[in-house]
């Protein structure tokens, strides 16, 4: 069975970095693309980040510049790099892989369980 798992969410200062993890585990045959969500208090969920398996990225304009998504494939990771942020960053964030998972023929989605994104002074 394939889970994600998030971490290095946290309180941060306006300008300040964070790295956001999310690890796959379960055996999997295929990552067709991965993306990171985030969902502020009262607002829907957005994408941010997105990074396909041809290794095309994009980003939500307001993040563009300062964000990177990444994934290290040795470690079955995907990051989230957040640079200058600010209080508007604030919100949980998500991450999503459309993967197909050993025993299966089509791709599915797969959520972390989501970790806060705090820019406060």
């Amino acid at each position: 069975q394939v889970q994600l798992l998030e971490s290095g969410g946290g309180l941060v200062q306006p300008g300040g970095s964070l790295r956001l993890s999310c690890e796959a585990s379960g055996s999997i045959e295929s990552i067709n693309v991965m993306n990171w969500y985030r969902q502020a208090p009262g607002n829907e969920r957005v994408l941010v980040a997105s990074l396909t398996s041809g290794g095309r990225t994009t980003y939500l304009a307001s993040v563009k510049g300062r964000f990177t998504i990444s994934r290290d494939n040795a470690k079955n990771t995907m990051y989230l790099h957040m640079n200058n942020l600010r209080p508007e960053d604030t919100a949980v964030y998500y991450c999503n892989e459309r993967l197909v998972a050993s025993g299966n023929y089509f791709p599915q989605p797969y959520w972390g369980q989501g970790t806060q994104v705090t820019v406060s002074s």
